[in-house]
């Protein structure tokens, strides 16, 4: 599409408007090109980079600044990514080695943000099943039961049962403890299977209250199995490009916390191979307009588990962001296949 004088140009005024955040007008381009061109030569091939929508002018200056499309072009074939230096492989590796998984993710998160400046975003490992030490159940009123599921690992979840007749204590204490002494340290959709020939010998009315809390309990588990660990979002407040528009940081601030479109997001680049940029609106997140993010996935054991990234401005040193971001997931994959 385009000839290698409008390649080379703009990629220098891609790293250019990087490098400063201002617009490149052709003197820079003249400069730091290296190509021995007239001034009018340059305007007439940023004229044609606009025309195919790689480059924007600003109403107030005569330089031009990168459209999303001329970012993903930049990207995808004038980019070289620079390898990372001595000092930030040791830090990754000093703080990725095989340890408590939980602190493991919270340590990809916080080293992300710190190498980048800007916010960390680790997408942590799917239960493979949903296992719970013990159950127990608690009547709130007639009809109402509070089903208390603790996980191996002393986690706590709680889900209310909407049952068709009330239970007394001691028919619930019966239901707790005849799947905490028969199931305990089983995955819901092992005692699923068993209760269909097991629980034959209960009343009717015992089954219906126990597959209720068997479904209820492995959805407790299963939803809270997958969660986005932010870090550093605060680091955003420092940037420049987006401490102007406070508006658009409010709303990102906003996806943080809700995190279930950003998870859909991560959850998309996990089925992808290697290194996912998306720039602006390519994410199909309308928050994320003036944002880019950079994703890759990593494994346990050769399978993909989850993904690490890293949200900040479209202005980005991709070239740096990009290596960093790909360690990271290597390194968090050793660290917990080792584990």
């Amino acid at each position: 599409m385009l000839n290698q004088r409008a390649k080379i140009l703009l990629k220098t005024l891609v790293e250019r408007y990087i490098s400063e955040g201002q617009p490149v007008g052709s003197r820079s381009l003249s400069k730091f090109s290296g190509l021995d061109l007239s001034p009018a030569t340059i305007r007439n091939v940023m004229a044609d980079l606009e025309e195919m929508g790689f480059v924007a002018s600003p109403h107030t200056s005569a330089g031009r600044v990168p459209t999303h499309r001329g970012y993903r072009f930049f990207i995808d074939t004038l980019l070289v990514v620079k390898p990372l230096d001595v000092i930030e492989i040791h830090q990754l590796e000093d703080q990725l080695y095989p340890d408590h998984p939980s602190r493991l993710i919270n340590s990809a998160s916080q080293l992300l943000s710190e190498l980048t400046r800007f916010a960390g975003v680790v997408v942590t490992p799917k239960r493979s099943s949903a296992v719970f030490r013990y159950i127990e159940f608690m009547a709130l009123s007639e009809k109402r039961i509070l089903l208390i599921i603790v996980t191996p690992e002393g986690d706590v979840q709680n889900r209310v049962l909407f049952t068709d007749r009330p239970y007394n204590q001691t028919e619930l204490i019966e239901a707790g403890n005849f799947i905490n002494q028969n199931y305990a340290g089983c995955t819901f959709d092992e005692i699923r299977v068993r209760l269909q020939s097991e629980l034959k010998q209960l009343r009717h009315d015992m089954t219906n209250l126990m597959t209720a809390a068997i479904e209820l309990g492995n959805e407790a588990l299963q939803s809270n199995s997958e969660a986005v660990v932010v870090a550093g979002e605060r680091k955003l407040l420092d940037v420049h490009d987006l401490a102007s528009n406070m508006t658009s940081l409010k709303k990102l601030f906003d996806l943080f916390e809700r995190k279930t479109v950003l998870l859909q997001l991560l959850e998309f680049s996990r089925k992808a191979e290697g290194v996912q940029i998306f720039i602006g609106d390519e994410s199909g997140v309308l928050t994320l307009d003036e944002f880019s993010v950079v994703t890759a996935p990593y494994e346990v054991d050769g399978k993909v588990v989850g993904t690490v990234g890293v949200v900040g401005p479209t202005r980005m040193a991709y070239e740096r962001i990009i290596p960093i971001v790909d360690a990271t997931a290597r390194l968090l994959s050793s660290a917990l296949s080792h584990h």
